[in-house]
C-alpha cells in the first residue's frame, strides 16, 4: 500500500505538467482563432471609426460596420 502511495505521488506531477500543456495548448488554439476573426473585421472597424470620426454617431458607425462587413463578405465567398 505504502509502494502505491509513494508511486502515485510521482506520478502526480507528470500528469499536473501534461494537463497543463493541453490547457494551454486549448488556450493558444482559442487565441488563434480568435485573432484570425478578429483580422476581418479590421476594414469594417476602420469603416465604423471613420464613419463615427465624420458624424460623431454611433448609429450611423454601426450600419457602416455592418453593411461593409456583409459587403466583405459577400465578396469573399465568390
Amino acid at each position: 500500500m505504502f509502494v502505491v502511495a509513494i508511486m502515485m505521488l510521482l506520478a502526480l506531477p507528470v500528469f499536473s505538467e501534461l494537463m497543463l500543456f493541453l490547457v494551454l495548448v486549448v488556450i493558444g488554439i482559442i487565441i488563434i482563432i480568435l485573432l484570425k476573426a478578429a483580422i476581418h473585421f479590421i476594414i469594417p472597424i476602420i469603416a465604423a471609426v471613420v464613419v463615427w470620426f465624420l458624424t460623431h454617431s454611433f448609429l450611423y458607425a454601426g450600419i457602416a460596420f455592418l453593411v461593409v462587413a456583409i459587403v466583405q463578405l459577400a465578396l469573399r465567398r465568390r
